[in-house]
């Protein structure tokens, strides 16, 4: 069973950490590894972690449109918070990253270690296509419909003005 630990200079933290859609299973498993070693040496302690999978950004990320979002929730102080982000921004795989505290006094049942598993998920390589902002809007079917209008109304509009200025000459 797990104990319940209070200090009062330990705070609840979340992080969320996206990595390229591209990375790789040895990659995310180089990045959890690192995440575990810089909690345990910071004297803090990993509650949650959960693996939410590929998910579309917000907006383009050093040219990705996906990736993989991964939740942690742990325990620490702020030295474990900035060590964490460092070593997150060293990770080429990891794009982006935010850590929010949850509360000040930290009050958890702290799970023993072999509870919490990171999840691995492997590269999609049959990925979908990243949309276009104008597909995105709905805007390509209308902008097709722009580029193919315009020349068969020219065409009518050629065929009326032919037609139409030569009857004028004759009839003068």
């Amino acid at each position: 069973m797990a104990e319940l630990q209070t200090t009062t200079s330990a705070r609840e933290y979340e992080t969320i950490y996206v990595l390229r859609p591209d990375a790789g299973r040895e990659a995310s498993e180089n990045i959890s590894s690192r995440v575990l070693d810089v909690i345990s040496k910071q004297h803090g302690a990993l509650t949650k972690v959960e693996n939410w999978g590929y998910r579309k950004l917000a907006y383009p990320v050093k040219k990705h449109g996906r990736g993989v979002y991964v939740y942690l929730k742990y325990v620490g102080d702020g030295d474990l918070v900035t060590e964490l982000e460092r070593n997150l921004r060293l990770q080429d795989a990891v794009l982006k990253f935010q850590t929010v505290k949850l509360s000040d006094d930290a009050v958890t049942a702290a799970p023993a270690a072999q509870e919490i598993e990171f999840e691995h998920l492997d590269v999609i390589e049959d990925a979908e296509p990243e949309d276009s902002l104008a597909k995105t809007l709905g805007l390509e079917d209308v902008r097709d419909d722009f580029r193919s209008a315009p020349s068969e109304e020219a065409e009518a509009l050629e065929a009326e003005e032919e037609g139409g200025g030569e009857e004028t000459e004759e009839s003068a």
